[in-house]
């Protein structure tokens, strides 16, 4: 069974940085894709950034120049190095991992969120 756990959020004035992290556990064949979503209070899940089938990661527009997701292959983990953090940056930030996992096939994964919140 893949596990993702997060790790690295928390509280931080605006301007700050924080660096989050995640790392999945268990038996993965291959990974399609994997990357960062986050949850404001009242607001639905967005995209922050991802590495997929394309050359280069994608990152929502409201966090170009100031996020940048990173990875780890032989650790099957992932970085979000958040930098210049806004009050609206505030959120639960989940980690997504799609993949083929032996026995099961495709899996769409999800860790259980990690709360940064950005103090004004």
């Amino acid at each position: 069974q893949v596990q993702l756990v997060e790790s690295g959020g928390g509280l931080v004035q605006a301007g700050g940085s924080l660096r989050l992290s995640c790392a999945a556990s268990g038996i993965i064949s291959s990974i399609n894709f994997m990357g960062w979503y986050r949850q404001a209070p009242g607001k639905q899940r967005e995209l922050v950034a991802v590495f997929d089938s394309s050359v280069e990661p994608k990152y929502a527009d409201s966090v170009k120049d100031r996020f940048t997701i990173s990875r780890n292959n032989s650790k099957n983990t992932v970085y979000l190095q958040m930098n210049s953090l806004k009050p609206e940056d505030t959120a639960v930030y989940y980690c997504n991992l799609g993949g083929i996992v032996p026995s099961r096939g495709l899996v769409d994964v999800w860790g259980q969120g990690t709360l940064v919140t950005v103090s004004s």
